[in-house]
C-alpha cells in the first residue's frame, strides 16, 4: 500500500478556495476507478456505463446494501462521483486518488447550488442523473485520509459543496474516457 500521509484541518482548509473554483458548466473526468472486489482498484482511460451494472466491472450491482430494505443494491447510488481537486487534496498524490473509494473523479462543482438532485451529467456518450442520496464516507475512508479528512469533508462548507462526493445512477448507457468533458445536460438525452 502506498505510504499514507494525513493533512492537519489546517492544511485541509488552506486548499478549500482551490476547490470553491472547481468548473461550474464544463468540467473535466480525471479519473475512472472500477472496484473489481472489495478494496480492489482498477484505474481505467475508458469504461463503459450502463443502466444495468452502472460501471461495467465494478461490484456496485453485487454489493449487499445496508441502507436498502432488502439488502439489495442502491439504484440511486449506482455510481460515486467525487470533487477531482478534493481527492488530489486528501490523497497527496495520483496514486491514492482511488483509495477514496469512488468511481468518477471530476474536476467540477459538485454542490447542490450547482447541481441539485435530478440533474443531469453528460460524461462522454452515457448521462448520469445526481441522486439525492447522500454520500458522507465511511470508517475506510477515515482509515485511508485519516480523521481530519473525514470531519473536512463531513464539516457544513465540506457538506454544502459535496467533497466526499455525491451518489448518481446512469439513465444513458454510453463510453466514458478520461479527458472527457462534463457537461450539464436540461432534459434531453445526448446523442
Amino acid at each position: 500500500m502506498l505510504e499514507t500521509y494525513r493533512l492537519t484541518m489546517t492544511e485541509l482548509e488552506a486548499g478549500m478556495e482551490h476547490i470553491r473554483q472547481s468548473p461550474r458548466d464544463h468540467g473535466v473526468l480525471r479519473m475512472i476507478a472500477r472496484r473489481p472486489a472489495v478494496d480492489e482498484r482498477e484505474v481505467l482511460t475508458e469504461a463503459e456505463l450502463n443502466l444495468q451494472d452502472g460501471l461495467v466491472g465494478d461490484t456496485w450491482n453485487v454489493r449487499v446494501s445496508k441502507h436498502s430494505t432488502d439488502g439489495k443494491p442502491n439504484l440511486y447510488a449506482q455510481l460515486t462521483v467525487m470533487n477531482a481537486r478534493c481527492t488530489e487534496l486528501l490523497a497527496q498524490d495520483q496514486e491514492r486518488w482511488a483509495l477514496a473509494g469512488d468511481q468518477l473523479y471530476v474536476d467540477f462543482d459538485l454542490s447542490d447550488e450547482n447541481i441539485p438532485p435530478g440533474t443531469r451529467l453528460a460524461i462522454g456518450s452515457a448521462v448520469i442523473e445526481v441522486s439525492a442520496e447522500p454520500h458522507t464516507g465511511c470508517k475506510k475512508f477515515s482509515a485511508r485520509f485519516g480523521v481530519e479528512a473525514m470531519k473536512f469533508v463531513n464539516s457544513p462548507e465540506g457538506k454544502r459543496l459535496h467533497l466526499r462526493g455525491i451518489n448518481a445512477k446512469v439513465i444513458q448507457a454510453g463510453k466514458i474516457r478520461v479527458g472527457d468533458t462534463v457537461t450539464k445536460v436540461n432534459g434531453a438525452l445526448v446523442e
